[in-house]
């Protein structure tokens, strides 16, 4: 079953746009959105394993110019 995760994204100023036309090209990230504020860019991800999540995170997202922090939340089911 695939994990997935939020991830909240701090840019540098000036470099939202280049950010998120990047991010769209990841196949990994099912949606992006920009928001005013702190974090700046909310995307939301799908992943093999917690594993493929680390590498998406460190490889991918931290490699785009323009990227100063992320914070990253798995997402989990609640069994009731």
């Amino acid at each position: 079953m695939p994990e997935s995760a939020y991830v909240l994204i701090n840019v540098l100023p000036g470099q939202t746009a280049n950010v998120k036309n990047l991010l769209a090209q990841i196949e990994e990230i099912k949606t992006i959105d920009a928001c005013w504020g702190k974090p700046d860019i909310f995307v939301k991800v799908e992943v093999a394993s917690q594993e493929a999540l680390t590498q998406l995170v460190l490889t991918k997202i931290h490699a785009i110019e323009g990227v100063a922090q992320t914070d990253t939340h798995l997402v989990y089911t609640l069994h009731e």
